[in-house]
């Protein structure tokens, strides 16, 4: 594939004809170049693929980041001492032994006191 000469001529850039003869030679230029018919096709195809293997690849890179979360935490949790810590250790004001909450005597916030009122 050729591409036609324009002879130079010694002009200032922006000078008068500059416009004329660049479009000219993007034209000479533009009609050389044949598209194949199929041609978006196929690059719509790669994108595509391009696309999927990305979504892919994301999906993957989740899953590996949750599983890794979840097993750290799970780890974490297997490495804590076995015996009672001090949150349940069944001193009054705290939870008991069983798992319920003692109550303390005495009125409590937010209690209806006579009539309702609080």
């Amino acid at each position: 594939m050729s591409v036609p000469r324009i002879p130079r001529t010694p002009r200032t850039p922006g000078g008068p004809g500059t416009e004329e003869r660049l479009r000219e030679a993007l034209e000479a230029l533009a009609g050389g170049v044949h598209a194949a018919p199929d041609a978006y096709r196929t690059a719509r195809g790669g994108w595509l693929r391009r696309e999927r293997r990305r979504r892919l690849v994301l999906a993957v890179l989740v899953t590996v980041v949750f599983l890794l979360a979840t097993l750290t935490g799970l780890w974490v949790l297997n490495q804590a001492p076995s015996r009672q810590g001090p949150i349940f250790n069944g001193t009054p004001g705290t939870a008991d032994t069983a798992g319920t909450a003692a109550v303390p005597d005495g009125p409590h916030r937010g209690a209806a006191g006579p009539g309702g009122a609080p």
